[in-house]
């Protein structure tokens, strides 16, 4: 939970050929957590990549953890979960994984970011701050919902900024209240992904403002 407290850069990505060598470049380059979101494969295949990733992440320092599964989750040794609004419940996976794993849970409304407090997860994700191919048909939040979650959340729950997290990007997400990020597109179709995540990891370490707890 120490090393989550720290955590600032995130990672979210598919399942790709190079798995294991681009997850390991970008937590050397300052990514501090890696989730593994990937819905198309079987269940034993994924469970084979989520290996992969994890051990890329551990040897690079940092932490590693599963979209959607948390029985997965557990037989792959992961760090812990990630959730939706329509997975398995936090409360659930929570009794999967026991009190030591991480439980994240993604938000996307007032109403959402309410009764995240109410439940037994360690992060929340807050957005898409706009319209993302991951998440297709899902209405952009906007920086309201940033600050809105900055005022409410501040020194109680650690959140994750998600939707369009970029370079170009970051200073905007950060000025609404931000010290954490989520990054897909940002570091997955990057030409150099690790220089991207140096980037992404300079601009959040020069950021004013100690980190959201």
């Amino acid at each position: 939970m120490s090393r989550l407290g720290d955590a600032r850069l995130y990672l979210c990505t598919p399942d790709r050929h190079d798995l294991g060598d681009f997850v390991a470049a970008v937590c050397r380059a300052g990514v501090d957590i890696v989730q593994l979101r990937e819905k198309s494969l079987t269940d034993r295949a994924l469970l084979e990549r989520a290996e992969i990733a994890r051990e890329a992440a551990h040897d690079a320092g940092a932490l590693f953890v599963l979209n959607d599964r948390p029985d997965l989750a557990l037989a792959c040794r992961a760090d812990g979960v990630h959730v939706g609004q329509d997975d398995v419940p936090p409360a659930l996976a929570r009794r999967i994984l026991g009190p030591d794993a991480i439980v994240g849970l993604s938000t996307h409304s007032p109403a959402e970011l309410e009764a995240a407090e109410g439940e037994p997860v360690d992060y929340v994700s807050v957005g898409p701050v706009v319209p993302t191919p991951t998440k297709p048909g899902r209405p952009g939040t906007g920086l309201d919902y940033v600050r809105l979650a900055a005022g409410r959340l501040a020194g109680r729950l650690p959140f994750f900024v998600t939707g369009g997290i970029a370079p170009a990007t970051l200073d905007e997400v950060l000025a609404a209240g931000a010290t954490r990020v989520v990054v897909v597109r940002a570091l997955t179709e990057a030409p150099d992904p690790a220089a991207v995540a140096a980037e992404l990891a300079a601009g959040l370490r020069a950021f004013a403002g100690p980190a959201n707890r």
